[in-house]
Formats: structure tokens, sequence, C-alpha cells
């Protein structure tokens, strides 16, 4: 037997190779090529364009900067877990990830009045919008009819509901997600006197959100996760393939999974620290959804501007190799370090909290001490209380918890290494 050494599992995990290249000239770094384009981009952006406006000097700065960091990130930067659609792509995500959290940790020094006054610079029609120009919420929760009931089918419940897909993709486990879509229900009671937003009807809450756009979105997401267990991933290279629709077939399944993971969060010989990094993992999801929506209320944002909007889909990529790697790193008895882009993105976790915190004193001088206790309690409680459920419910039903299924999910071969087979699990 085959045991895979610790830090080979780091690095497998932190920088996955992709196997079996048919076309190299995708896979080449290009370097002289990258930097004679770069130097050609830089003369015309500095020398070439007109430099009278400074708001268009600062603009072409900006992106200038953001271009040679992805530059960076294309040629130095890790792959992460993932290949597909190519390597670049997850790069190019991990230094964006970089450069977010290194904004967010630049702004937690400066004063609310500099970080507004570089929000209305992005966009000056902010400058007369108030977060309590928002619509009522919570009100005549007694008039319920099909009107009401279509009014609020608006394309953010089109957005919650493909939310809580990408969640069930990424977690593939029907008891946490459950669990995390009914402690949210419960977050958003209690901070319901901080965000007026949060103030629902109790049909809009546990009918429309949890039962109809999470309970939906979490069942179309794990019949996907069923489809994609079921595929065959023998995959041919575009080279060997001789009719044109099959090419064209080939290269539109270059954007789907090149293999599959069968997800085991918990089996019955899991250490007690391994599960606590999973209830863990549900508490941090919560810490990450308030954000958003302190962010968009301190600052004063409408839920649709293209900064909100923009944030929401940049972290749900970034949340994919974040989420494989913690996997990888909680129920791995090898790997004994955590992915650089779980390790980001725990950063821009952190510091959206700290810059709501350090910005928002006006806010939370209202808070009801109260709430946020009995917030912290249910949350502790029920984490551990569900997931502690779920696991056992998950042996009794007879769930296959075998040496069959191996739990690092970036090793191709079906070695495992002896201290999981004796259920000695790693420990954080």
């Amino acid at each position: 037997m085959v045991v895979q050494k610790k830090e080979s599992v780091f690095n497998t995990l932190n920088e996955c190779e992709v196997e079996d290249i048919t076309l190299e000239f995708f896979y080449k770094p290009h370097t002289i090529t990258l930097l004679i384009l770069s130097i050609v981009g830089v003369i015309f952006m500095s020398f070439i364009r007109d430099d009278k406006s400074i708001d268009s000097n600062i603009c072409a700065g900006i992106w200038c900067v953001i271009f040679f960091l992805l530059l960076v990130s294309l040629l130095a930067f890790p792959n992460g877990p993932f290949v597909r659609p190519h390597p670049a792509v997850w790069r190019m995500v991990f230094g964006l990830s970089v450069l977010y959290s290194l904004t967010l940790l630049f702004l937690l020094f400066q004063k609310y009045e500099t970080i507004k006054g570089m929000i209305l610079w992005l966009d000056p029609n902010l400058k007369d919008f108030r977060i309590d120009m928002d619509k009522e919420y919570g009100v005549n929760c007694s008039d319920i009819n099909v009107e009401k009931f279509w009014a609020h089918l608006d394309v953010f419940a089109a957005g919650h509901f493909f939310g809580w897909v990408s969640k069930a993709v990424l977690v593939r486990h029907y008891g946490i997600l459950w669990s995390m879509s009914m402690m949210w229900e419960f977050t958003e009671v209690m901070f319901s006197h901080l965000l007026p937003n949060f103030k629902e009807c109790w049909w809009d809450a546990w009918i429309l959100d949890v039962l109809l756009c999470n309970g939906f979105g979490i069942w179309v997401g794990m019949r996907i996760c069923k489809m994609l267990e079921m595929r065959d991933y023998n995959w041919p290279g575009i080279k060997d393939i001789d009719t044109t629709k099959g090419k064209i077939k080939r290269a539109a399944l270059q954007f789907t999974p090149a293999s599959w993971t069968q997800v085991r969060w918990l089996d019955p010989n899991s250490s007690y620290m391994r599960f606590f990094s999973v209830c863990q993992m549900v508490i941090m999801w919560q810490v990450s959804e308030l954000n958003t929506f302190f962010l968009k209320h301190i600052f004063e944002m409408p839920p649709s501007h293209p900064l909100v909007v923009g944030r929401l889909f940049f972290l749900s990529i970034v949340v994919a190799p974040s989420t494989r790697q913690y996997y990888t790193y909680v129920t791995d008895p090898n790997c004994k370090r955590l992915g650089t882009q779980c390790w980001v993105y725990a950063v821009i976790m952190v510091t959206e909290s700290l810059l709501c915190i350090k910005n928002g004193k006006e806010l939370f001088q209202q808070t009801e001490i109260f709430n946020i206790s009995v917030w912290l309690m249910i949350m502790l409680f029920f984490s551990v209380v569900s997931v502690l459920g779920f696991w056992q419910a998950d042996w009794l039903t007879g769930k296959k918890y075998d040496a069959d299924v191996v739990p690092n999910s970036i090793s191709n071969d079906n070695s495992i290494d002896e201290d999981y087979k004796t259920g000695k699990n790693k420990t954080l």
C-alpha cells in the first residue's frame, strides 16, 4: 500500500496539476509574450492616452494595477484545487481575492467619511441615496394572497434560489445545508432590530425562503451532484476526436468538473476536533452572509447596486476552492496545512466583519444585547446539535463509511493512511 506524504497532499491541494494535456499551447506560460504585451500596454496607457482628466487618470492607474496583478497571478500564483476550465482562471481568482483582502485591510484604517467618499467617487448617484429610503418590510402579514406571493418572487428570489443551488454543489450534504438554511432564518430574526430588511412575514421567511428558494435550491443542487457523481470521467483528448460535433462537445465539457469526489464530512471514527470544525464552518457561513447585509446597510447601497452584486458574484467563485481546501484540511489526516485560497477567504471574512464593526458604531449602539446573546447561544447549540443529529442519522440509516471512500478528494489512487483506517483523524 502506498501512503501519501503529508507535504505532498498539501502541494496537490494547493497546486493541482493538469493531467493528459493535449493542447499544450494553452498550458505553457508564454512569459516573454506576456512581458512584451504588458510593456506595450503600459506605454499606451501612460504616454499615448489623454491624461487631462484626474478621474480618468486614477481609473486608468487602478485598471493598470489590476491588469499587472492578473499577469503576476498567471505566472506565479498556485492553481488551487481545481483545473477546470483552466488553471489560469483559478490563479486569477486567487490574485483578485488577494487584491480584495488588501483593499479591505487598507479601508480598515480609514475614517467612515473617507470610505464613503471613495464609494461616491465610484458612483456619484449614491450621494442622495439613504438606506431608510428602501421599502417597508414585514407589514400586513395577515393579508396573504396570490398577488402578494407573486410580488415576492422577483430577481432577488431567483438569486436566492441559485445561491442555494451553488451551496448544495459545494457542500453536498443535506443535513449541513438544511442546518445553515434554518439557522439563517433565526439570524434574520435576531438581527432585525438592526437591519430593517430582515423583518419578514412568517410566510415569507418559512414558506418562500426556507421551503421554496432554499429547499428547492438544495434539492436541485443535490440532484446535480448525483448526476455528476454518476458520470464517466474518462476524458478523451480533443485531438483524438474525429468529428467536429464531438470536438465542440468536448470543448463545452471543459467547463464541467474534471472528476467527482464523494464528500463525507463526518464518519463514526471522526475526532471531536473534526466534528467541531464542521460546526465552525456552519457558523462562519452565517457570519459571511451577515457581512453582505451590514456592508450595504452601513455604507448605504441598494441591494441591486453593482458593487453589492459584484461582491456577491466574486465571493461565490472564491468560496468554491476555499470550501474544497477546507474540506480536505478537516477530513484528510495527511493534510496539516490550510490551503492558501481558504486562508485568504478567512482574512476577507474577518476583515469585512471588522470593517462593519468599526464603521457602524451608531448602528451597533442600538444593539439589543439579549437578542445577540440568544443568537450566539442558538448558533452554538443548533450547529452542534444539528451536525451531531445528522451525523448519527447517517450512521443509523446505513450510509456507507468504509475504506473504499478516500477522504483526500485530490488523490487519484486508492491508497489510504493507516491513521485514517484506525480512526485517528487529524485534529486542528
